[in-house]
């Protein structure tokens, strides 16, 4: 173990020693915590938008891929998968390494390996290469939303918490519509490699000036830690001896495991919508592809709106309590799905407003399940351990629902055989207009009779899958009300 610690990759990768406190005025150090914090807020809002192009890509590239014929519906799920269940490992070790590491380096290092990853997956056709380089770019992908929750914990209090961190989350929806807008008009131009090959570059590009802007701990610089900086310490810290000890009662809290379930449940819908929602409107709702991706940035804007909102609205209309509005939305959102399900085609507007409803009740939602509602409870030294916990169970979730959906698409799609006859005499006469006597230079008698031809069409029937969506929703809403009352028990208010 003592080997394992001195080794050169793991010194690289932890975070600094606390440095003697930095001997200046007041209002000079006020301005240096204050530049930091906005340094690294931006670096992990921005970094962490760029590692989500670098997963949502897939989603823009599956209708070229699937008429190509380079892979089916079972097996994009399969892939989809594949990311997703090591996205939800990688979500709970790299949640329990990022309270210990240099963030600045973790962090950034992560985004440039996802690029690499992408670079090499527009150069191959194969199933099982997808396969695995998905799956790796999965576990480097779950680096990046463990390492800005600790950030965020390191660099802002609990009282301002729930706002900044709902302003962070906005950064799922600037990647997820950079994705639909800027890679979708370049797999429409030029191919379904450049689905791959831009994410690539715009990951290793943006890798490096992540590298030049966030931040380690505080105390790494001399700066006093937020709690102090901002006299707000932490209503449910615990006077405990190690990360390890924090880190072990976040295992033990059962409010935390809820939550995760909740989230889990609450991501089959929201991979679902990102992973197969540009092939349902394509082929249920008659959108073109370029289409299809300016409706989804409708859903990503929704949802960053939702996101921007939720830490505000829960601080400051319901005293940090998140439970009412995540019941609200929650209802919202399944509400919207079942009417997506129940009116097959409601025109161009109503299904905007449906999108524009599911995007804004996902952001809330990701906000509050997805991390903020367990980092409530819990210590701030374990806000890694926690999101990873919740994390965890968030992709496993995703992850089933990847190779469900893709089933249920391949299982209720049909193929139409249509028969169709051909008259070439009809054929030699067109031609012979034109000075082409088709007749004379081939055998006349082919030309007595008509042909029959059996041309054969897939229809996919997207209801069951809609449906699956939409009961998973429901369910989120449900396992969420058993953890109505944990934020105030943590903080002792009941």
């Amino acid at each position: 173990m003592s080997s394992l610690k001195n080794s050169k990759i793991i010194q690289f990768f932890s975070s600094g020693p606390d440095r003697p406190a930095m001997e200046v005025e007041p209002e000079k150090l006020r301005r240096i915590f204050k530049r930091n914090r906005i340094s690294v807020f931006l670096a992990i809002t921005l970094g962490y938008g760029i590692y989500y192009v670098g997963r949502l890509n897939f989603a823009v590239v599956k209708p070229d891929l699937l008429y190509g014929n380079i892979l089916t519906s079972t097996q994009m799920g399969i892939i989809d998968s594949a990311l997703l269940l090591a996205y939800a490992i990688g979500k709970l070790t790299n949640g329990f390494i990022a309270d210990r590491a240099n963030i600045k380096r973790f962090m950034s290092i992560g985004l440039l390996l996802v690029g690499i990853i992408n670079l090499i997956l527009g150069m191959t056709t194969m199933f099982i290469v997808f396969v695995v380089l998905w799956a790796l770019n999965g576990w480097f992908q779950s680096i990046g939303a463990p390492a800005s929750i600790v950030s965020l914990a390191n660099w802002f209090s609990p009282r301002e918490r729930g706002t900044w961190y709902g302003l962070w989350c906005i950064s799922h929806d600037i990647g997820g519509a950079i994705n639909m807008i800027f890679t979708t008009v370049l797999v429409a131009a030029l191919g379904w490699h450049w689905g791959f090959w831009a994410p690539g570059i715009l990951c290793i590009v943006s890798a490096f000036v992540l590298y030049l802007t966030l931040r380690d701990r505080p105390q790494t610089y001399g700066l006093p830690p937020v709690a102090e900086f901002r006299n707000d310490p932490s209503p449910v810290a615990k006077k405990v001896d190690s990360v390890n000890h924090m880190q072990a009662e976040v295992l033990k809290n059962p409010n935390v495991w809820a939550l995760g379930l909740s989230s889990a449940l609450m991501y089959i819908t929201r991979y679902g919508m990102y992973s197969w929602a540009i092939l349902f409107l394509h082929e249920a709702r008659g959108y073109s592809l370029i289409e299809a991706g300016v409706l989804m940035s409708v859903l990503f804007v929704a949802s960053m709106i939702g996101e921007a909102a939720s830490g505000l609205i829960s601080d400051v209309f319901f005293n940090a309590n998140r439970n009412v509005p995540c019941l609200i939305f929650g209802l919202l959102e399944t509400a919207c799905l079942a009417a997506f399900l129940l009116i097959p085609d409601g025109g161009r507007v109503l299904d905007y407003a449906l999108m524009g409803g599911i995007g804004l009740a996902l952001g809330v939602l990701v906000s509050f399940l997805g991390g903020l509602m367990a980092v409530d409870i819990v210590p701030p030294r374990a806000a890694g351990a926690a999101a990873g916990v919740v994390g965890m169970f968030s992709y496993v979730g995703a992850a089933i629902q990847g190779t469900a959906s893709g089933w249920l698409i391949d299982y209720a799609k049909t193929e139409v055989s249509t028969p169709v006859s051909l008259n070439p005499n009809k054929l030699a006469e067109a031609l012979s207009t034109v000075g082409i006597d088709l007749k004379s230079a081939t055998n006349p008698a082919l030309f007595d009779q008509a042909y029959d031809v059996i041309t054969t069409s897939t229809i996919f029937d997207f209801n069951p899958v809609l449906l699956f969506w939409t009961i998973s929703g429901g369910l989120s809403v449900v396992v969420a009300l058993f953890v109505w009352n944990a934020g105030k028990r943590a903080r002792g208010e009941i």
